[in-house]
């Protein structure tokens, strides 16, 4: 009788291991197909464009997703070694032109990766010694050094202008000559896909686990024989590592290395990708890295404030959702399972409504600042959704002024029944299942 429970007992186990491998393969196998079909989905030049530095930001951002996230380590200069990867990855190209050397481009990234390990190497053994803040400040500190080098040493970096590289000189492979868009997209995807199943694998080893308990408690980690600082600086070396093969892959795809690769705004942005996916989860900065790169774009084409959105939208993230989007995302998990999501649904959309209003007004009256600060010459008329209108009017101030508070107070209104849904649908999840 007993053997039989045992027996039972370990069969479920192992179908349970089974499913659990099943579904963690099949993303990756998803995630391949899904690649492989967006260029016949989207067919536009720009589409193909976006969803490679999209690609690119993925593979940058769950690199600094190892230190932040993994080990808890806030850099802000790990655009370095994303630069550096870059430009090297330039400089072999070159060479490998000039040479007439039989290396083929999509082996090219490899070469950035090599290069943004080795500086990270370098590097990390004296910033790892510390961490929390002397970390970040000491991250920061190299950041300046090396972008104040890209100006003096004009041979290695270029100067102001960079330098650029034909990437269509390389050897072909199987005809394809890189010169196409849709063609440099595969080589990214293929190499997003590669980077991020390794990174995940790295998440899955006792490495990976250490630093997890170094970014949750060093003391207790040194208590049972580990070294922090040498778990710090290994994922400090990996993460330069994969850094490295986005930064080659950008140069690759821009034909042109130049300081902007490792300037602030990149570290910067990593950094709110980063944490706006969702620092605390493995595809948190692929939801981030996604999000940054079409915001940017789209922003960026419908007004000249978009920095300021962007930091409104930063901001908001880290008072209203500090775990980000994918933490967002996991809170509903547990409705999910237990058949009590669609109960918190028709409060979401109650909210939304005001919120737009709200969101809608806010922007009108920002875009008017704006159009009479900085655009004054131009006159007062301009264009706000589509609608012509005069920036120095009484009756838009007062519109945007009533769609924003208005929209306020209706959204703190709808926020408590969001709560009270909330309250009923964990209350029944906690019971055991569907109402």
């Amino acid at each position: 009788m007993t053997d039989r429970i045992v027996s039972a007992a370990l069969g479920s186990a192992s179908r349970e291991v089974r499913h659990s491998a099943l579904v963690r393969y099949g993303v990756w196998v998803a995630a391949a197909a899904a690649m492989a079909a967006m260029p016949f989905v989207f067919r536009s030049g720009t589409a193909i464009t976006v969803m490679s530095l999209i690609g690119i930001s993925i593979i940058f951002s769950l690199s600094y997703n190892i230190l932040l996230g993994q080990t808890g380590l806030l850099s802000f200069g790990h655009a370095v070694y994303y630069g550096l990867g870059g430009y090297l990855a330039v400089h072999a190209m070159k060479i490998i032109i000039a040479n007439g050397f039989p290396i083929p481009l999509p082996l090219i990234p490899l070469i950035g990766g090599i290069a943004g390990l080795f500086f990270a190497v370098l590097f990390g053994w004296l910033s790892t010694k510390r961490s929390g803040t002397a970390f970040a400040m000491i991250s920061l500190g190299l950041a300046e050094l090396i972008g104040s080098s890209a100006l003096i040493l004009r041979g290695f970096f270029g100067g102001e202008e960079g330098i650029t590289v034909d990437r269509t000189k390389l050897l072909r492979i199987f005809e394809w000559s890189f010169g196409p868009q849709v063609q440099v997209y595969y080589l990214i995807a293929a190499w997003c896909l590669i980077c991020a199943f390794l990174m995940y694998a790295l998440t899955r080893t006792p490495l990976g686990r250490m630093c997890n308990a170094v970014r949750d408690n060093p003391e207790r980690v040194q208590f049972v024989g580990y070294d922090p600082r040498m778990v710090r600086f290994l994922a400090f070396c990996l993460s330069g590592f994969f850094a490295g093969i986005a930064g080659a892959l950008a140069t690759i795809n821009f034909e042109i290395a130049n300081s902007a690769l490792f300037g602030a705004v990149q570290s910067g942005t990593v950094l709110l990708a980063t944490f706006m996916g969702g620092a605390g989860f493995f595809f948190g900065p692929v939801i981030g890295a996604i999000l940054v790169v079409y915001l940017q774009l789209m922003l960026s084409d419908l007004t000249s404030m978009w920095q300021l959105y962007f930091g409104l939208l930063f901001i908001a993230m880290v008072m209203f959702a500090p775990f980000g989007i994918a933490g967002l995302i996991m809170m509903h998990r547990t409705l999910w399972r237990t058949g009590v999501l669609h109960t918190v649904l028709p409060s979401y959309l109650l909210a939304l409504v005001p919120l737009l209003v709200m969101l809608t007004g806010a922007a009108l009256i920002i875009e008017m600042v704006h159009h009479l600060a900085a655009k004054a010459a131009e006159g007062p008329a301009m264009t706000f959704a589509g609608i012509r209108l005069q920036a120095n009017a009484v009756g838009p101030w007062i519109a945007g002024l009533l769609m924003a508070g208005g929209g306020f107070l209706l959204f703190r209104r709808a926020s408590r029944a969001v709560a009270a849904a909330w309250s009923r649908a964990g209350s029944t999840a906690a019971a055991g299942g569907r109402p």
